[in-house]
């Protein structure tokens, strides 16, 4: 298994910090949602139905004609290279590393590429695949650049897929409208923007001749019940969805203000999550986590990524912690 973010009871273990006096800002996820509808019993009772509105609001959403439903985009990860054989498969690096992981553990041929040897690369490959925005980086490719990428790969039977988990807060860069073109594969993630990642829920954004094997592969019932209610719900709270945005925004922009006036500048960052790359960022990491703040650390290159604090009183203890890092550093 991966290292992930989130991995609270492993850190609580390691340096002896009881789980509720944790302030965790290791994952992307949004650390607040809005009040959750009442579900009917039958969301619990019953097996989910495809005809209780999921599809529909989420359609509605995401502005497309046709999508799949899955157990959060981990699962289409892990299942879309078993739909190609023998690929080369090219990943926009640095990148979460399920993917990597989920092309390899098929046989497929992997590369891992910079954004700039895309373009010199692309002749190589059946699959360019990669984070928009990137995760961990934040860094976000403009929507001209991957469709020019798509129509180059499309044109010989390749794929394009992008995943845009942390998309939702600037929807206008989505290629969402664009995933009824033939090799555009774009994965969405529910549980990040809305804040319930417990929730495991994610979405296919493609043409049904794609969509339609990936269903067959996937099985029924991948989806829950009350995952199906719950989202069905929250996918048509217009209101809501324009709160949670702005929210985030503005704390995004905060997070970074807070990070660059005690000496971490943000290197990349999105409305979610901010990325410092730092020779660094391994004191830092461990500094705080000693004080009950997990961050999530990466070794290659050398960097953090800070997560939302959930309110003023988490935010009030990250600026304590970064002050007084701070002043033992001098």
């Amino acid at each position: 298994m991966l290292e992930h973010g989130g991995r609270l009871r492993a850190a609580s273990q390691r340096f002896a910090i009881p789980l509720d006096e944790w302030l965790d800002l290791s994952t992307g996820i949004a650390p607040y949602g809005w009040p959750l509808p009442t579900l009917a019993t039958q969301a619990w009772t019953r097996l989910p139905e495809l005809d209780d509105g999921l599809e529909a609001a989420a359609r509605d959403y995401y502005g497309v004609a046709s999508l799949l439903p899955v157990a959060g985009s981990q699962a289409a990860i892990q299942a879309l290279p078993r739909l190609r054989r023998n690929a080369t498969v090219g990943i926009v690096s640095p990148a979460y590393a399920e993917h990597a992981a989920a092309w390899q553990r098929e046989g497929h041929r992997l590369l891992e590429i910079s954004e700039a040897a895309v373009n010199r690369a692309l002749e190589r490959l059946d699959v360019l695949l990669l984070i928009n925005p990137n995760n961990p980086t934040g860094r976000r490719i403009d929507s001209a650049q991957l469709l020019a990428w798509h129509a180059r790969l499309a044109e010989r039977g390749g794929w394009l897929v992008v995943d845009e988990a942390f998309i939702d807060c600037t929807p206008e860069h989505s290629l969402a409208t664009f995933s009824h073109l033939p090799g555009l594969i774009v994965l969405r993630s529910f549980g990040k923007f809305f804040g319930l990642a417990g929730i495991r829920l994610g979405f296919v954004l493609a043409e049904p001749t794609l969509l339609e094997p990936l269903a067959e592969l996937l099985g029924p019932w991948t989806v829950s019940g009350p995952a199906r209610a719950v989202a069905s719900v929250l996918l048509q709270d217009n209101a809501g969805q324009q709160a949670q945005r702005q929210r985030l925004s503005t704390d995004g922009e905060r997070l970074a203000a807070l990070l660059g006036a005690h000496g971490w500048p943000p290197t990349g960052g999105c409305a979610l999550f901010h990325w410092v790359a730092s020779e660094r960022a391994g004191a830092l990491h461990e500094f705080l986590a000693a004080n009950g703040i997990l961050t999530r650390l990466f070794l290659s290159p050398s960097s953090l990524r800070f997560g939302l604090p959930a309110d003023e009183t988490s935010w009030q203890r990250l600026e304590q912690a970064l002050r007084v890092f701070a002043l033992e550093s001098v």
